[in-house]
């Protein structure tokens, strides 16, 4: 599986909207992977991301190698830190955290990551991430010490995203932090949108159907839902309506 990037360019050309539901190694019980991964099988999820801020080593590895018995959906890793690097996943997006100014998730995790890349078949995607203020303090915050864009200020995230992409990143993902109180806005979305080439993920604090279809509507290629899943399973049938599955062809996911 080498042309998970591609696929999504693809996806995107074609007008097609992706949904990545994201599986948290320290959240997730692992008892519980077969029934949950059944119902991401049935829904319209395109694909899985895996990760979080703070993961004990090795638990990465174990969750993807148990989740990869059950679904052929793509399993991409999104990683807070270089422990959470396994080979049992298809893909990495190398996250360059452009939003702070900390040397080490702009550029200084990624050097040490690289021996263990370079021995590793991932398709590793370079992807621009911008943490945007959502109401409350995130673990991704904490754990890089660095402080998200405020809300209010789009032409600073709309910039950086710009920055990011002539940087040479192929993915943008707006991140408002797992459990946000506040998702991305559908102004901060758009305006992104807009000055991009490459497609756009958004993420945090998206709970709900609306709020699924409001961040499509506004611009977002791929949209990752986390906590919404973590916290009432049956979301999954919630956003089963002729919008959604409309943009979510049942064919593509056989590409994968």
């Amino acid at each position: 599986m080498k042309h998970i990037y591609n696929n999504i360019l693809l996806s995107v050309s074609n007008g097609e909207k992706l949904l990545a539901v994201l599986i948290d190694p320290d959240k997730f019980p692992l008892d519980n992977t077969e029934t949950f991964i059944n119902k991401v099988n049935e829904s319209i999820a395109t694909h899985i991301f895996v990760g979080g801020s703070e993961v004990e080593k090795s638990q990465t590895e174990t969750i993807v190698s148990e989740i990869k018995k059950f679904t052929q959906l793509p399993v991409i890793l999104f990683p807070g830190d270089i422990t959470q690097i396994t080979n049992e996943a298809d893909a990495l997006l190398f996250l360059s955290l452009i939003s702070g100014r900390n040397p080490d998730y702009l550029i200084g995790k990624h050097i040490q990551s690289i021996s263990l890349l370079e021995e590793s078949n991932l398709e590793v995607i370079p992807t621009g991430y911008i943490l945007i203020e959502n109401g409350k303090e995130t673990a991704v915050q904490r754990v890089t010490e660095t402080m998200p864009i405020p809300r209010k200020n789009v032409q600073l995230i709309a910039d950086t995203a710009k920055a990011g992409e002539l940087l040479g990143m192929k993915l943008i993902y707006l991140e408002a932090g797992s459990g946000a109180i506040h998702s991305v806005t559908t102004e901060i979305i758009t305006q992104v949108k807009n000055k991009l080439k490459i497609p756009l993920i958004v993420g945090g604090g998206i709970r709900s159907k609306q709020q699924l279809v409001s961040a499509y509507s506004s611009g977002a290629d791929l949209v990752v839902i986390g906590t919404a899943f973590e916290e009432d399973e049956t979301f999954f049938e919630e956003i089963k309506n002729p919008f959604v599955l409309q943009t979510f062809p049942q064919k593509r996911k056989q590409q994968y």
